[in-house]
């Protein structure tokens, strides 16, 4: 197949541990529509479609990616049960995820004045943590003594450009 000299040249942007696949692609729809030289519009139609398709996998693929740190003295008493029901149920604080969410970190603040708070962060960075819930044993005054060292533990998080949600089932 004859290829223009403005479509090599664009073919040529394309990585080149997959330019043969590519130039294959094009090659066979060019053929389909009869024709048997390929154009810079045919070569620019293949990488629209190429990114829309691209794009399309990484919105399904892109899911929210949560954890939840909570008090260090309360979870000596509490499993987590509840913050995992809410989650599964989508209730309470976790009502603005669809489906595709994850919970992939839960873990304590380390105990007073939360210092391991600081290091967890940079670890769920790396795994691309969208949003750190506050649970709800480190807000509340009733059943459990509220968090005294609560506003520098969400300074911490929100310094590393995470975004905080306080709470998790109440």
């Amino acid at each position: 197949m004859e290829w223009k000299a403005d479509a090599l040249k664009e073919l040529e942007k394309v990585p080149e541990n997959v330019r043969s696949m590519a130039k294959m692609g094009i090659e066979t729809t060019v053929e389909k529509k009869g024709k048997n030289i390929v154009t810079l519009e045919d070569v620019n139609e293949a990488a629209a479609q190429f990114r829309a398709i691209m794009g399309n996998r990484e919105k399904e693929e892109k899911s929210t990616k949560i954890a939840v740190v909570r008090c260090d003295i309360v979870s000596e008493t509490c499993p987590g049960v509840a913050c995992f029901k809410a989650f599964n149920k989508r209730k309470v604080h976790f009502e603005q995820y669809g489906n595709d969410a994850q919970i992939i970190g839960f873990f304590t603040c380390g105990g007073c004045p939360g210092r391991r708070i600081f290091r967890l962060v940079d670890s769920l960075l790396k795994h691309d943590i969208d949003v750190i819930h506050l649970s709800s044993c480190m807000l509340l005054e009733k059943s459990y003594a509220k968090c005294p060292h609560i506003e520098e533990i969400k300074q911490m998080i929100t310094g590393k450009g995470v975004r905080i949600v306080e709470g998790t089932h109440h």
